[in-house]
């Protein structure tokens, strides 16, 4: 109709990183399953036939399979330099140039794009359509080097998400990326495997995958992933279930990260550990020491990582004497029951983003002590109490995340 905006349309050629994947020649295990549609040439846009961001090798038949051409391409930008053999320009395609950072150009077509400068090389591009859409396209492993807050959201961001999580907590930080933008991985790279799997990971940051030769509608977000507010995070003894937790949140900024473990004094061991665990979280990330959920849970603020319930339930077994039989028996279960029904409620009501962390046990050898059983025991039900009032459950075994609900 007259006066309606018309919508910016962008086209993936491409999806996948540099080399392509999977890679040549590449034996892993996601290059070898990375096929069908989970094949993903060199990551590069066509936006409204008008404007190419990235040259890449079959960029004319892959638009050509997508239902478009190349024919009316009035720009080619180059966010990064193609390692490899030169990438022939097809016949009537304007040659390929790297705006200087900060300069902007203006198309025939009406379409702005002004050039970004990134911390880690390249050039990002930030492009708005004739009636305003905005979107942002980042290079491998980028991040606008000096955004600062506030910053007007983007429609659409198509970012090297599984590579640089902080750069997407960044932006999200900044205001560039807000709850109806629609965040796209591209550059994807056998870090993780395809299909289920990423879409899995990409959605617990609010982002997702498409294969190439997409269309996607600038400023349509019913298909942005509403992201869980509240996950159980399940494993055995090194599963990778702390890592799994972790992950889930690393594309977000200003997380707290309870640590429900304490310090144990003269603990050499226990404090590598600990110490291990502090390098590997993002920089931005708080810590707090602490056993008392409750208060945490019910404050307003950004999301909340728990690692882990297990040991806040040995610090709520240890202060009811749950250890001792006769202390049991005589108001110590009633008591931790108490407990555990104040900390399901807490979770029931919280308001912030929860990623809590548990111990799956009673998979293997009985404890040969009662107080080792009890514990046992204890733990299946405060972990079947917690999880009933989480929208996703994962179950992590040798490293792999088994989607229980959600």
């Amino acid at each position: 109709m007259p006066g309606e905006n018309r919508s910016v349309d962008v086209t993936l050629l491409g999806t996948g990183a540099p080399p392509g994947l999977p890679r040549p020649d590449c034996p892993c295990a996601v290059c070898a399953t990375a096929l069908g549609r989970d094949a993903r040439a060199a990551t590069a846009l066509l936006v409204d036939d008008a404007l190419l961001l990235d040259l890449t090798p079959g960029a004319a038949f892959a638009a050509a399979r997508a239902g478009h051409s190349l024919g009316g391409v009035r720009q080619v930008l180059l966010s990064h330099p193609h390692d490899g053999p030169a990438v022939e320009v097809p016949a009537g395609l304007p040659q390929p140039v790297r705006v200087p950072d900060g300069r902007e150009l203006t198309l025939l077509t009406g379409h702005r794009v002004r050039a970004l400068a990134m911390d880690a090389g390249g050039t990002g591009y930030a492009v708005t359509g004739p009636d305003g859409q905005r979107l942002l396209y980042l290079p491998p492993g980028g991040f606008p080097a000096g955004l600062e807050a506030p910053t007007r959201a983007y429609h659409l961001v198509l970012a090297d998400v599984v590579g640089r999580p902080d750069a997407l907590a960044r932006l999200r930080a900044a205001g560039a990326v807000g709850p109806t933008t629609d965040v796209v991985a591209v550059h994807l790279d056998h870090d993780v495997p395809q299909g289920a799997e990423v879409a899995r990971r990409l959605a617990a940051a609010g982002a997702r995958a498409v294969p190439d030769g997409t269309t996607l509608a600038v400023g349509a977000y019913e298909e942005v992933p509403d992201v869980p507010r509240r996950t159980l995070v399940l494993g055995g003894a090194r599963s990778g279930k702390s890592v799994e937790a972790e992950r889930r949140l690393e594309a977000f900024p200003d997380v707290l990260y309870v640590a429900t473990g304490g310090t144990r004094g003269g603990d050499s061991e226990w404090a590598r550990r600990v110490a291990l665990h502090r390098e590997r979280r993002p920089g931005s990330w708080r810590t707090t020491e602490t056993t008392d959920l409750v208060p945490v849970l019910a404050e307003e603020g950004p999301p909340v990582l728990v690692d882990c319930l297990s040991l806040w339930l040995t610090d709520a077994m240890d202060a009811v004497g749950a250890w001792d039989d006769a202390e049991w028996a005589d108001g110590g279960e009633k008591a931790l029951r108490e407990r555990v029904r104040e900390l399901v409620a807490a979770v029931r009501d919280a308001r912030r983003t929860v990623v809590a962390v548990s111990n799956e046990v009673g998979s293997g050898i009985v404890p040969a002590t009662a107080s080792g059983r009890r514990y046992r025991d204890e733990l299946g039900r405060l972990n079947a109490a917690f999880a009933a009032e989480c929208e996703q459950v994962l179950l992590v075994v040798a490293g792999q995340a088994l989607v229980l609900r959600g």
